[in-house]
């Protein structure tokens, strides 16, 4: 029986658990604080097919599918809402991008439904009054992301799945160190513990894209999906720089959870004011009623971000038994699964439904901010 050890408890990393588990390997999965914590318990929890090129198109797919057989027969561990997402254009021109999106999910089989003015308020009417139309996706959806990971490895666990507590400081060709002393072996490792990775390994070209996230009281009659502005993407990718892009998301309990935001290389926890009356704001320019909706909660948390918006899948270009599933930035509840079918597919070195190649860890080279 082959050995790994798993670097990292969210929800990439639980994924990778199940996925070895199930096929016969010893795991062993470390954890610095607590399962789902970090990234995943920061999150929005969208699970969403995004379409900026071909290779995310796919692994977003393929997420979204595996997530769809998960939850079919037990929604109720994730708290898995089928809300659909709503694309929502302001002017002519984004209204052209409507079409255009439409057409790429169209030849890929996902549905969708292009939404004019008035369909778009049939079926939003808090929106504010000036707006062209909308793209519907009713098959993306959501669910509570720590609840996610927990699930996930209890079902690792009943494979036979270990769990360690601790932090690893120094990764070896075939063990790990912890920082009380502990030394840990096995015949592969995987890390998969998201912006922390590059404490481990320097080397790998992935930057801190630091967000922040409000949650509201219940309103539960005010919006049906999660609603996300055509501009989002170019916000979401930009290479450097602060930036906020609307997106607000209907919670199965009623809650609305209000994003979103990103800067560049900030890891620590301090809300920013600015940046976060500047999200709010926008919100509110879409959705005037959120205006006198009372706010619970603000957090932040810190997105692993490649160069190119693909996360890196597969082995260490320059360390033998060292595999990485890391740089999911934004996406990593939609592509836990999908990205842990991956390498569990090269570890095993069985047939993928994917094309391996675009996912693959690149150039060691770090880019350095424009």
């Amino acid at each position: 029986m082959s050995s790994v050890i798993i670097v990292g408890g969210g929800i990439v990393g639980c994924a990778v658990a199940l996925e070895l588990t199930q096929a016969g390997w010893q795991v062993t999965l470390i954890e610095r604080d607590c399962l789902g914590s970090g990234a995943t318990a920061a999150g929005m929890g969208h699970i969403v097919v995004m379409d900026e090129g071909e290779a995310q198109l796919k692994l977003t797919l393929f997420g979204q599918q595996l997530w769809q057989a998960l939850t079919a027969d037990h929604p109720q561990p994730h708290e898995y809402h089928a809300c659909g997402t709503l694309w929502v254009a302001t002017d002519t021109e984004e209204w052209d991008l409507v079409a255009e999106k439409a057409a790429v999910y169209q030849q890929y089989q996902i549905a969708c439904e292009i939404l004019d003015a008035a369909a778009l308020y049939a079926h939003e009417p808090a929106l504010r009054e000036g707006l062209v139309g909308g793209l519907l996706v009713p098959n993306d959806s959501v669910v509570y992301p720590p609840k996610s990971a927990v699930y996930l490895w209890q079902q690792a666990e009943k494979h036979g799945a270990t769990l360690v507590y601790g932090e690893v400081t120094t990764i070896q060709t075939n063990y790990v160190q912890l920082n009380d002393g502990r030394q840990l072996s096995a015949d592969a490792i995987v890390v998969a513990n998201g912006q922390r990775c590059i404490d481990l390994l320097p080397e790998l070209p992935i930057r801190a894209k630091r967000g922040q996230l409000v949650i509201t009281e219940r309103y539960p009659a005010l919006i049906k999906h999660q609603l996300v502005e055509l501009s989002y993407i170019k916000n979401a990718h930009a290479s450097s720089g602060d930036s906020v892009a609307f997106n607000l998301q209907p919670r199965p309990n009623g809650q609305l959870l209000i994003g979103s935001s990103r800067q560049f290389d900030r890891t620590d926890r301090q809300i920013d004011q600015l940046l976060l009356s500047q999200m709010l704001r926008k919100a509110i320019d879409y959705v005037p009623a959120l205006a006198d909706v009372r706010c619970l909660r603000t957090w932040t948390g810190v997105r692993a971000a490649s160069p190119d918006g693909l996360p890196l899948i597969g082995q260490h270009p320059e360390r033998a038994g060292l595999w990485l599933n890391v740089g999911h930035e934004g996406l990593g509840i939609t592509t836990a699964l999908s990205s842990a079918r991956l390498l569990a597919d090269q570890m095993l070195q069985r047939q993928s439904q994917l094309e391996i190649q675009p996912y693959l860890p690149r150039s060691l080279q770090q880019e350095q901010p424009q």
